[in-house]
């Protein structure tokens, strides 16, 4: 994972190093900024390889980009970008079809290789995740993604599916696990060709699609609930919209049943509790990860790690 933030630049270069280096080279854009509000410009961005994609975080102070016919013909993509707004909202323009306003917590996309300007819609500038995906990396080869002008998705089923599978990728990229990073970044891509038109949802590649983003969102859903002790799959595919029977089917794939990730997330976190709040009572934690029993509690941690809770906490506190 490369990082690098314009606080490494003296602030009368900070724009123009921007410009020229994170903008015209690593993107292929033009950016531009009143030279009278460049000097208190901030940027800072997140660029990691993942699967066969990138995927980029970028805060930033307002400016406005444009991808030009110029800048397509110095630096072709010809790849697929899928967008996700982190903060406040951006506005595109300047393309074929009608501009567009894309809110915080929205997801769009395109192809690289098409003409268009954007800049954030409030003073608080950009802040973004975005997946670059060649085309040639995708499992759908079809003409009909390199007309793909910047869109916003309107189906809002998938927006829960988008966001599971970027928070995944973001938490793979930065554990370095970009091998397994390969069917979220295909997920992602498929999901934006079902949004368009160009994947059937009901083919091979958007079932699969389907299937890795419903199961990354399971997961979320689990962490998210795993404080009540009545966690059962019927609520979790209540939650996520298919039948009982799908929900397990989505796990089969998976390294462990659905009732083992509940139990590991709930393990995961009481070790994360011990850890973060020694001063905390073990009985609290227990419950606070939802497990129905101390005791139960006790069992399942000694069977996993071969070791009592505070025999856990005493190696943690010993290590700081």
């Amino acid at each position: 994972m490369v990082r690098w933030c314009t606080d490494e630049v003296e602030p009368h270069d900070r724009f123009d190093f921007w410009r020229e280096v994170r903008a015209k080279g690593l993107f292929g854009v033009t950016a531009e900024l009143e030279r009278e509000r460049r000097g208190d410009f901030h940027g800072e961005f997140s660029l990691s390889q993942v699967g066969n994609g990138a995927l980029v975080e970028l805060k930033a102070s307002p400016y406005v980009v444009e991808r030009s016919q110029a800048d397509i013909s110095d630096a072709p993509g010809d790849s697929i970008c899928v967008y996700q707004q982190l903060g406040g909202g951006g506005w595109f323009g300047g393309m074929r079809s009608s501009d567009f306003a894309i809110a915080n917590g929205s997801f769009a996309t395109s192809h690289t290789d098409l003409p268009y300007r954007t800049k954030p819609l409030g003073a608080s500038g950009f802040h973004l995740r975005i997946l670059k995906i060649p085309v040639s990396g995708l499992a759908t080869q079809d003409k009909r993604m390199r007309e793909l002008a910047p869109k916003p998705f309107i189906d809002p089923a998938l927006a829960p599916l988008l966001d599971a599978c970027f928070t995944d990728l973001g938490e793979t990229a930065a554990n370095d696990g970009s091998p397994g990073a390969l069917p979220l970044v295909q997920a992602l891509g498929h999901l934006a060709l079902i949004e368009r038109g160009i994947v059937r949802p009901g083919s091979r590649r958007g079932q699969a699609a389907l299937r890795t983003a419903r199961l990354s969102l399971a997961r979320r859903l689990i962490a998210r609930h795993l404080e009540d002790p009545d966690l059962a799959p019927t609520r979790v595919a209540d939650l996520l919209g298919v039948s009982v029977r799908h929900l397990h089917m989505l796990f089969e794939v998976a390294d462990r049943s659905f009732s083992q990730t509940v139990t590991e997330e709930r393990l995961k976190r009481s070790r994360r509790l011990m850890r973060e709040a020694p001063e905390r009572l073990i009985a609290d934690i227990a419950a606070a990860c939802g497990f129905e029993s101390l005791a139960t509690y006790y069992r399942v941690f000694n069977a996993a790690y071969g070791m009592a809770p505070g025999d856990f906490r005493a190696q943690a506190a010993g290590r700081r």
